[in-house]
């Protein structure tokens, strides 16, 4: 619960981000008394999450914002936004990608959480606790803010946020790309519950990871098991192949850094996957 006195705010974009985010606002004691909602699935949220909110065009809402106006749209979509608004308060988005340069004049704050969303209640499960990554001219609005939502501010140069942006969405998006693929290819081997045996392999690889760095690694790559790798080409269908390829070259990359991988070793593996190169290897099943 805040201990300043609470601030009225309004919501532009109800989506997975916007409406969670703004139902932890409210929860932390501030009033969020305007939102846009222009699909059946943001106002499907605005119900359920802040079924207190008038659902108002962007305009509106910016008028009806005197504390503080969050604008929570897609990272290409934010500039075309911000344009022609008309804010009476502070202004904050929750980009990843944009630092607080895209508000223009206005001396706004770019407050991006590091969590993944669903736009369900559960998410409110999730936040207290993760980082925000803030870059804001108005360090006092930014810290008091993430307290309200406990969380921990991670200061972010204007800009690296592109840099920034990627860590997070090279780790979260395509870990879940990478989940997926590895139980596909479960499933095709015969597994009949591909997560059940992934859980705890992957919890523990994640663990490891962030606390051994590459260390962490192990398989047939950072043994220089090249015959293994040659032999998962062989077998990979073709539409996972190139991603295992760019995955594995890397792999070997910081496996020889970290002094993991012997250099005569990690010859032997990477003419594996340079002579392999995508789509020479058609699918066997």
């Amino acid at each position: 619960m805040t201990t300043a006195a609470p601030l009225t705010v309004g919501l532009i974009g109800a989506g997975r981000v916007g409406a969670v985010v703004g139902a932890a606002l409210h929860a932390a004691g501030h009033r969020v008394v305007a939102t846009t909602a222009g699909s059946a699935a943001s106002r499907d949220r605005v119900a359920k999450l802040l079924p207190d909110a008038a659902v108002l065009p962007a305009d509106e809402v910016a008028g009806a914002a005197t504390g503080l106006l969050l604008i929570a749209v897609p990272d290409d979509a934010l500039p075309g936004v911000v344009r022609g608004l008309r804010a009476r308060g502070a202004v904050a988005h929750t980009s990843g990608a944009h630092g607080a340069a895209v508000l223009g004049d206005v001396d706004g704050l770019a407050l991006h959480p590091a969590m993944t969303f669903t736009g369900e209640a559960a998410d409110l499960e999730r936040l207290p606790g993760i980082s925000w990554g803030v870059t804001a001219a108005d360090r006092a609005l930014a810290t008091r803010l993430i307290a309200d939502l406990r969380g921990t501010p991670e200061w972010i140069a204007e800009e690296a946020r592109p840099l920034y942006h990627a860590g997070l969405a090279h780790g979260a998006n395509h870990l879940v790309t990478l989940v997926n693929d590895a139980a596909g290819l479960l499933a095709a081997a015969g597994v009949e519950r591909p997560a059940t045996v992934l859980r705890p392999l992957l919890e523990a690889a994640l663990d490891n990871a962030l606390r051994l760095g590459d260390a962490a690694l192990t398989g047939p790559v950072s043994r220089g098991d090249a015959g293994t790798v040659d032999k998962h080409l062989n077998h990979l269908p073709a539409e996972f192949a190139p991603a295992y390829l760019a995955l594995a070259r890397r792999t070997a990359d910081r496996a020889i850094a970290a002094g993991r991988l012997r250099l005569d070793e990690a010859a032997q593996v990477l003419e594996v996957l340079a002579r392999t190169g995508e789509g020479a290897h058609d699918s066997t099943g």
